[in-house]
C-alpha cells in the first residue's frame, strides 16, 4: 500500500523519533514532516503504534494516508514539490 504520512509534533524530540521511525519504515522524506512509500499492513500498524507511542494527543497531530498508484499520478507538483534525489525510482516512476 503507497502510503503517505504528515505530522505535527511539538517536541522536537518526538518529532525526530517520528521521523525515524518513517524512515525505518522505508518510507521517503518528502518535506521536513511529510513521509511516501510503500508499507505493508504489518508495517502500516508497526508504524501507528510507534507514532502513537511519541505524541501527545492533547496537542499533536499525525495523518496516515493510503493511496493507490493511479491517485498517486493524479497528485499536483507546483514549484519545487520535493527533493527527487531523497524518493526512491518507485516512487518517481509513479510521478514522472
Amino acid at each position: 500500500m503507497l502510503a503517505w504520512v504528515l505530522y505535527d509534533i511539538k517536541n522536537d524530540r518526538a518529532r525526530t523519533k517520528a521521523a525515524k521511525a518513517c524512515l525505518l519504515a522505508g518510507l521517503y522524506r518528502v518535506q521536513f514532516s511529510c513521509f511516501l512509500g510503500t508499507l505493508t499492513p504489518n508495517q502500516k500498524d508497526t508504524l501507528t503504534l510507534q507514532l502513537e507511542a511519541l505524541i501527545d494527543e492533547q496537542v499533536d497531530k499525525v495523518y496516515l494516508f493510503p493511496m493507490n498508484k493511479s491517485e498517486l499520478q493524479q497528485t499536483v507538483l507546483l514549484g519545487q514539490a520535493f527533493d527527487k534525489a531523497l524518493v526512491s525510482d518507485e516512487i518517481q516512476a509513479l510521478f514522472f
